[in-house]
């Protein structure tokens, strides 16, 4: 296929202080969503058959792939900061008073922060006990961790087998780049590799563009991922925060 513990509650956790650094962090969370939203577009494309909610196959999807295409020292370290992206959005809301939304199609920030953890943590149990440690993951749910990685993997394995059966290619390309920076040049790598790896059946554009809200989302009707510039500027202010 490709490729003791705390028991304590959130207040115990990690604060965003450990984290490396604003632009670690905001490279770390726009990997980890553009990898999400190429989720969708898998989905899509592919006609990936999903049981439960489909965002949380796409959030699947993009541990997976921090676990299988980066060296374990940057995988780590974009693992952590992913982390920490959702603990800091579930700390954020609760600091205007805002109550989780348990109808919206994206499980709690703090469910989907477990799940991270738990599912990194169970591709490689030998050598990131730490990680599973240092991020407060429950030794109830570090049990099961290694399971899930493997059914998780199981299942979108075989998709990504395909895929790189049928690769390389050049169905992922760039559309529009408003900004000339950092993310710029790093969705322009994720395109290239993920060309190198992979062909699709059908055109995938990625585009990093305004879109007048903080936000990244997969467009079925375009077949486009874009990376919202205010959403990298909502992140590095969360990593202020």
């Amino acid at each position: 296929m490709f490729k003791g513990f705390l028991a304590a509650g959130l207040l115990s956790l990690p604060t965003l202080a450990a984290a490396q650094d604003v632009d670690a962090f905001v490279e770390a969370n726009i990997l980890a969503t553009f990898y999400h939203e190429l989720g969708h577009a898998l989905i899509d494309i592919e006609e990936v058959p999903i049981f439960g909610q489909e965002e949380d196959a796409a959030d699947v999807l993009s541990i997976l792939l921090i676990d299988a295409f980066w060296e374990e020292e940057d995988a780590v370290s974009i693992a952590y900061d992913t982390a920490f992206g959702f603990l800091t959005e579930a700390e954020m809301a609760k600091a205007e008073g805002e109550e989780p939304a348990f109808w919206d199609v994206h499980g709690p920030d703090e469910q989907r922060y477990y799940n991270t953890v738990c599912i990194f943590y169970g591709a490689n149990v030998d050598e990131r006990e730490d990680v599973a440690l240092e991020l407060g993951l429950p030794e109830d749910r570090a049990d099961y961790c290694e399971d899930e990685f493997y059914q998780a993997n199981g299942s979108w394995g075989a998709i990504l087998d395909e895929l790189a059966e049928a690769g390389p290619g050049d169905t992922v390309v760039l559309g529009v780049v408003e900004r000339d920076d950092a993310i710029a040049g790093l969705l322009a790598d994720e395109v290239e590799a993920l060309n190198a790896e992979f062909s699709l059946s059908a055109e995938l554009v990625v585009s990093y563009a305004a879109c007048g809200e903080a936000n990244a989302f997969y467009d079925p009707e375009y077949r486009e991922v874009t990376i919202c510039t205010e959403y990298v500027d909502f992140l590095a202010e969360m990593a202020e925060w």
